[in-house]
């Protein structure tokens, strides 16, 4: 199955696609990927200007070393025109909104591809990022995890889902359907963006990265923002502490002096320390050093 490698995004700052203003300052924020709007924040009249906009809006927002992803509409008459817009090079995923199942993400495969081939693009170098934002779409989390093409993240569409579902959105209302496509997504090692409350409510930089910190405690590698205040608080609730990262090699260091002298488990601080533990540690030290790795190129 053809899919691009996970992308290292800790914080994405979404930016109306036709509103210049906002598009000139987007490089100068710190994201790690600038998600051009072309849905709901721009208005059915303005679609074809954002549409026309997005070569030159798609070179200034990776000033700065962000990649640059871009929001689709929904139906396909309006995701056409997008796609035929959106897929350039420099281009390094697709948001996919109103995803319900695999056969939807298909189509766009074949569309992208084709777009692929006659741009002299990467085969398959464009990533989707699939937004759960109906209660049908529950269903299918898994098969969407395990089979759809290009898949590189996945995210619960809150102000839709709750929109869909009659509820309010916030931390009591989006967190069972926002782990319910996490734990999907993380059973097939694809990304889970998002926090565990709603996006909406930008007020409150603190209360943002409290949440922020809670999901990546779920697992969560990264969340999205709609106010370029929050960006930082994004970067530092995902990015691994010194003190964690002292922690996990102390603990690795311990692992391999175990090792030496025959024993699979052993105590630091007066905790057991067995096999997940040491995996747990591991994988906090890889995302360290691709967190690093990004922040240097």
């Amino acid at each position: 199955m053809n899919r691009p490698p996970p992308p290292v995004w800790r914080s994405i700052l979404y930016v109306p696609g036709n509103v210049p203003k906002f598009i000139d300052k987007a490089h100068e924020r710190g994201a790690d990927c600038v998600l051009v709007d072309l849905e709901d924040s721009v208005t059915p009249a303005e679609k074809p200007v954002a549409r026309a906009m997005l070569p030159e809006t798609m070179a200034k927002v990776v000033r700065g070393g962000a990649d640059v992803a871009v929001r689709i509409n929904r139906p396909m008459r309006l995701a056409i025109p997008d796609l035929e817009a959106a897929v350039r090079p420099g281009l390094s995923a697709l948001f996919i909104t109103k995803t319900e199942g695999v056969q939807h993400l298909r189509l766009l495969d074949e569309a992208v591809s084709e777009l692929e081939h006659e741009r002299g693009m990467l085969p398959g170098g464009v990533g989707f990022a699939a937004m759960i934002e109906h209660p049908r779409a529950l269903a299918h989390l898994d098969d969407i995890a395990a089979h759809a093409p290009r898949l590189v993240a996945m995210m619960l569409g809150g102000e839709d889902f709750a929109l869909e579902t009659g509820s309010i959105p916030g931390d009591e209302t989006l967190e069972l359907p926002k782990r319910l496509v996490a734990f999907a997504a993380q059973a097939h090692g694809v990304a889970m963006i998002g926090i565990l409350g709603t996006v909406a409510d930008y007020s409150d930089p603190a209360a943002y990265r409290e949440s922020a910190e809670r999901a990546r405690r779920f697992g969560f590698s990264g969340g999205t923002c709609v106010h370029p205040g929050l960006v930082q608080a994004l970067n530092d609730a995902f990015t691994p502490s010194a003190d964690e990262i002292a922690q996990a090699r102390r603990l690795i260091a311990a692992d391999e002096k175990a090792a030496t002298d025959g024993r699979g488990s052993f105590t630091v601080d007066g905790k057991m320390i067995d096999v997940p533990v040491i995996d747990r540690a591991r994988r906090l030290l890889r995302r360290h050093d691709a967190i690093d790795r990004r922040m240097k190129s």
